[in-house]
């Protein structure tokens, strides 16, 4: 029987006209039979660090105070090995021209992003339960659509391969909090944004135990931390 995977995904800065230079779309992934026990590891560093365990964890949250908190959730999902993380890095959003290509609006243009993103995670010969944050009041629809997208793209018909598409609320979901924290910090690098030491100490961690600067593309085939930065020529030139 083929192995199952949950697959919890995020962005940060996706919208057309938010006046943030950088977009990026990121996945975390672990096998469904690590699920919980990697939900109650997470809790517990709460914990340790004097929070309750519904604390939510947040990249817009990250401050001094709470840094060794985020720095051991970060070497968390560097030590487990069932742990994997993928991100999509549009570095210029104003560089985008959909009007130049028949047929394509912000929100298609979103979607190919996002088929982009996943489409190294996804194997023909497992199966996939892909978990979105919910965002806004069009979330239903956009997750529908997705899911009609990648399986599409996947020849995934008969939505063998990717089972379900799901919408959930980041707060009730451990793996969804971490995906939002590595996220945060190729974000923050990516926009070129300074002056949070407590971000800073954090991305320096992730480029420290990932080898990665996180402004580069990494090797299609890497499993740990896989980074994809897209440029608007590639596709448009």
């Amino acid at each position: 029987m083929s192995e199952i995977f949950n697959v919890y995904c995020d962005e940060s800065c996706h919208l057309e006209h938010d006046h943030q230079k950088a977009m990026v779309l990121g996945a975390i992934w672990c096998p469904l039979d690590k699920g919980r026990e990697i939900a109650v590891r997470l809790r517990e560093i709460k914990q340790k660090h004097g929070l309750p365990s519904g604390f939510e964890v947040k990249w817009t949250k990250v401050s001094p105070a709470k840094t060794g908190l985020y720095l051991d959730l970060v070497d968390y999902f560097f030590d487990d090995d069932d742990l994997h993380f993928r991100a999509l890095i549009v570095p210029d959003k104003s560089k985008l021209r959909h009007d130049a290509i028949p047929g394509q609006d912000h929100d298609t243009w979103y979607y190919k992003m996002y088929f982009d993103m996943l489409k190294v995670i996804f194997h023909p010969d497992a199966r996939y339960r892909v978990y979105l944050d919910i965002k806004d009041t069009r979330g239903a629809e956009k997750a529908a659509k997705l899911h009609e997208v990648l399986c599409n793209n996947m020849y995934d018909f008969s939505r063998s391969v990717i089972e379900r598409l799901q919408l959930v609320h980041s707060h009730e979901i451990e793996q969804l909090q971490l995906a939002d924290l590595l996220i945060g910090a190729v974000s923050y690098l990516n926009r070129d944004l300074r002056g949070n030491q407590a971000k800073e100490a954090l991305v320096a961690r992730v480029q420290e135990r990932s080898g990665y600067s996180l402004l580069k593309t990494t090797l299609y085939q890497e499993e740990k931390v896989n980074l994809f930065r897209w440029q608007a020529n590639e596709v448009q030139g």
